[in-house]
């Protein structure tokens, strides 16, 4: 099971925005790969502290991992982590770079190694029923990528060097002052155009339809970013492609309602089915449940069917489904319906009788929600 990331970075689950920085950079510059030369065990550790930051220094990823765990994240090829060495240079480097001489630059940090710039990400909306959400499914999806234009060709920015930032020494009342700035040759990238084909961009991009595979795992929620790594936009040169983040957006189902991983089915029966006891075919999330209702059945009674609900994300079971049970009184009567309710209205067997045992309103509505 994957280590808490509260618990990797060294920080209460509280802690503010700066206590998960510094903690961060502690742990980055701790298990940085110029000071652990070939020790894959230390990389490791810098590879979680870095996804553990990732989440948490955003607010809302956080919210979402203190509320899924790690299953908010990941599942069938997503990931809130998984970061490779050019993922977490590109993305925090400036966090850490200092304590390495400056710390531009790709995997190696002050080591003198291009810079692996990362291509942008790309965002679309998936729609699934409350069928696809129970069961989990696989979505295959067209999306416009840019990718680098066939015959394309890069060569070092020679004004960078293939670092993709330059340096600056000013001089200060505090003495010699270096600081870093992106290249405004090559615009970070480390390498410029050397050859464009006609049908590319300033970049040497173009933009093509590409169908992604994407396995949504069962018990996603409303509102749920899933990341597929790798099929975002490329980047010119040898950079690495960005990510393509997926929002889950649910379809309202025509009559089961969700709560969490419960879901609520509203029965109406009538007078006669409520007196004499019927069995009944309801409608649940994967498929058809017979279910028998006992004679005398009150209005507002509510049967619980265990795991016919949704999957936990998280794979702790599946929640339940209620069935609130509705006795339907009739709007109109015929003649000889009347003449019998009306010989009912002082029948002993029609004069309510409810038994201490049975709960009011209100006592079922507080039991619902405790």
């Amino acid at each position: 099971m994957k280590k808490d990331f509260y618990e990797i970075l060294g920080v209460p689950r509280n802690a503010d925005e700066a206590t998960i920085k510094k903690a961060y950079r502690k742990k980055a510059i701790e298990f940085h790969p110029d000071k652990n030369p070939g020790n894959k065990e230390a990389e490791e550790q810098f590879k979680l502290a870095a996804e553990a930051y990732e989440v948490l220094s955003d607010p809302q990823k956080r919210a979402k991992y203190d509320q899924y765990g790690h299953q908010a994240f990941e599942g069938g090829g997503f990931g809130g982590g998984n970061m490779n060495m050019d993922d977490i240079f590109s993305q925090f480097g400036d966090i850490f770079g200092s304590a390495f001489g400056g710390g531009f630059g790709g995997f190696g940090g002050g080591g003198g190694q291009q810079r692996r710039v990362k291509g942008s990400n790309l965002r679309i909306k998936v729609r699934l029923t409350l069928e696809e959400i129970a069961n989990g499914v696989e979505k295959k999806i067209k999306v416009k990528r840019k990718v680098q234009a066939p015959g394309v060709r890069y060569k070092t920015c020679g004004t960078c060097n293939g670092q993709g930032q330059v340096m600056r020494v000013t001089n200060t009342i505090l003495g010699r002052m270096q600081s870093a700035s992106t290249c405004p040759t090559c615009g970070g990238a480390g390498q410029i155009l050397e050859n464009r084909p006609a049908n590319a961009d300033a970049q040497g991009m173009i933009v093509n339809d590409e169908t992604v595979s994407i396995k949504i795992p069962a018990g996603v929620v409303d509102g749920m970013q899933l990341k597929v790594s790798n099929k975002g936009n490329d980047a010119p040169g040898n950079g690495i492609p960005g990510d393509l983040l997926v929002a889950i957006e649910e379809v309202e189902h025509e009559t089961l309602k969700r709560e969490g991983e419960n879901l609520h089915l509203d029965l109406y029966i009538s007078f006669a089915e409520a007196a004499l006891g019927v069995s009944k075919d309801i409608e649940a999330v994967n498929g058809k449940v017979r279910i028998k209702l006992e004679e005398g059945i009150q209005s507002g009674k509510i049967l619980r069917l265990k795991g016919k609900g949704v999957p936990n994300i998280n794979g702790y079971g599946n929640g339940d489904l209620l069935v609130h049970v509705n006795v339907w009184t009739p709007k109109t009567l015929t003649k000889e319906q009347r003449i019998f309710f009306e010989k009912a209205l002082t029948d002993e067997n029609f004069i309510p009788h409810p038994e201490k045992s049975e709960k009011s309103f209100f006592e079922k509505v507080k039991d619902m929600f405790s």
